[in-house]
């Protein structure tokens, strides 16, 4: 049983990942808050599905451009700063919904305004926030960190749209706002413990040039490449949010709705759990395929069965497998890509991870409008497989990648000693 349980060595050797860490804990509680509390304000507001839908439209440019853009300054200045500057702005958002909200007659526009700057301070600081572990945990505890980082993120995604829905039910839009602030000034003061973090004299300055550069190297990287597009397959063809709702309606089950919401994440945060098998595994391109094709498999069959119960055991099945991948594709990145490059593939990787969910949901509505909604998961999980198994044979480096020998980690594994020593 011990050896199931989380590697907690990164917490132990770096006060700096234990700030980082609860911090981002924190502060992830009150974004739910939020993610919950604006759409049901705006469908107080208008009464129009579609005006909450567009949430997600005005959110997506600004996670391409900032998202890349990010990654390139998280490489050219001071981490910590970047981190700071971020989650202020972040808090600075939360307060303007919480006055909207205080107001007789809230405003429309407004919500729409703070999601698309929300996106853009989350797509500026997610590369610094990837970038700076790195820095602050020891080489071979990557893995152990990424788990780590994977459990906060999934209670997080458990438990913080539970307690916003109670937040916003009993104590209204202003309190959800109000508490989404305070958990923001706790994290900014977590943050001010952070050690500096500047940037590589390697480093590009940020411009058009420093990221065609990390793009040019994510190509050159196949295994590297792989993790990406692996990664945007299995969501652009499996991911089935879009249609639950009308998948439990078709079970005659739609009592089941909260429970195929909290399925995915329900799985990874068992895997979390029990990540501490993570820290042994060596061959990572291996696992992120097997991983990704074992989420299709998963999908599929919850769109193949009939029982709800079965439904929602697939559904929790793919959320672990789906967390299994994440886990060893961060440890890839972690563990290979140099120091001043570092931020900008981490805005590569942001887009990797982002835009193929929501691009899935296109994908699972329309094809549940054209030929059901069953066959539109099940057929999403197929077609995630297929895409997962042809691009694990077009990139044989990604399935040969191994941490102990290979070029890249090897080198990164030696630089850190040294600099250490």
């Amino acid at each position: 049983m011990r050896a199931l349980l989380p590697d907690l060595a990164p917490w132990h050797a770096s006060a700096d990942f234990r700030r980082l860490w609860l911090a981002g804990l924190i502060s992830n509680f009150g974004t739910f808050l939020s993610f919950v509390a604006v759409p049901v304000q705006l469908k107080e507001l208008t009464g129009s599905a579609a005006a909450v839908g567009a949430i997600g439209a005005v959110e997506l440019v600004p996670l391409i451009v900032f998202g890349l853009y990010g990654g390139a300054l998280a490489d050219a200045y001071d981490k910590r700063k970047l981190i700071l500057a971020t989650e202020a702005g972040q808090g600075l958002l939360s307060a303007v919904l919480l006055l909207n909200a205080l107001l007789p007659e809230p405003a429309v526009w407004p919500l729409y305004v703070v999601a698309a700057l929300s996106s853009a301070f989350g797509a500026l600081q997610r590369p610094a926030l990837d970038s700076l572990v790195p820095r602050i945990v020891a080489h071979d505890d990557l893995p152990a960190a990424a788990s780590l980082n994977s459990l906060r993120w999934t209670v997080g995604g458990v438990a913080g749209p539970a307690l916003a829905g109670v937040v916003v039910a009993y104590a209204g839009l202003g309190a959800a706002y109000g508490a989404d602030l305070v958990t923001f000034v706790v994290s900014v003061l977590l943050g001010l413990g952070l050690a500096a973090s500047p940037a590589s004299q390697e480093a590009a300055k940020p411009s058009l040039r420093s990221i065609a550069e990390g793009a040019r190297y994510a190509w050159n990287r196949k295994e590297l490449l792989g993790t990406y597009v692996v990664d945007i397959a299995a969501m652009l063809f499996a991911m089935p949010l879009a249609v639950l709702p009308f998948l439990a309606d078709e079970l005659r089950a739609e009592w089941s709705l909260g429970l195929m919401y909290a399925a995915f994440p329900a799985g990874a945060l068992l895997v979390s759990l029990t990540g501490g098998w993570t820290s042994r595994i060596h061959r990572h391109g291996r696992m992120v395929v097997l991983a990704a094709a074992g989420w299709g498999l998963a999908v599929a069959a919850a769109g193949v069965v009939g029982n709800v119960w079965l439904v929602l055991l697939f559904l929790t099945l793919g959320g672990g497998l789906d967390m299994v991948s994440g886990i060893f594709r961060a440890a890839m990145w972690n563990q290979t890509i140099p120091d001043e490059l570092r931020g900008r593939l981490a805005g590569i990787e942001l887009l990797s991870y982002s835009v193929g969910p929501q691009l899935g949901q296109v994908r699972s509505g329309g094809m549940a409008a054209w030929r059901g909604v069953r066959t539109s998961v099940w057929s999403g999980g197929v077609l995630c497989t297929g895409a997962v198994a042809l691009l694990a044979l077009c990139l044989p480096g990604l399935m040969r990648y191994d941490a102990r020998t290979n070029e890249h980690a090897v080198r990164l594994r030696a630089q850190r000693v040294g600099t250490a020593g």
